[in-house]
């Protein structure tokens, strides 16, 4: 007998919306101090992670489009987060950096956003299993679009 999935509480794609809605709920309550937001926040990862690093591989990093990123890392850079510089090789490429203030703040930023996720109560090893689940899902939805 197949298992009737037709309500939105059986809705994995609902439980994964509602899920993400209150992320974004905390990390906002956690960010707006520093003048972040989510997407910023991401960027500020991926430069803590690689920084100098051109626009496209920034994009390709955080998953944002150039028509979303573009005037993000202008807002970020107007804050005194990064600056960015066209290549001296190659104009067509636009290369990101952190600024001091992105660096100087980094400690208090990431404490802040895991004191809060330990306020959730979510212990390493679930989060650990949480993060291998997520991942294997997106390369399974990932994988759906190549057929």
């Amino acid at each position: 007998m197949k298992k009737d999935f037709s309500t939105l509480d059986k809705q994995l794609c609902f439980a994964v919306y509602e899920t993400a809605g209150e992320f974004t709920k905390l990390y906002t309550s956690v960010l707006k101090p520093f003048g972040l937001t989510y997407p910023q926040y991401l960027v500020l990862l991926a430069l803590w992670e690689h920084d100098r690093i051109t626009m496209k591989e920034l994009g390709e990093l955080v998953g944002l489009g150039t028509g979303t990123l573009t005037p993000m890392i202008s807002r970020m850079q107007e804050k005194g987060w990064l600056r960015k510089e066209r290549s001296v090789e190659d104009e067509r490429n636009v290369h990101v950096t952190l600024e001091k203030k992105a660096h100087n703040e980094k400690n208090t930023i990431t404490e802040r956003v895991n004191e809060e996720i330990q306020l959730c109560n979510i212990a390493l090893s679930e989060y650990e299993e949480l993060m291998a689940r997520l991942n294997e899902l997106h390369s399974k939805l990932r994988e759906r679009t190549k057929l």
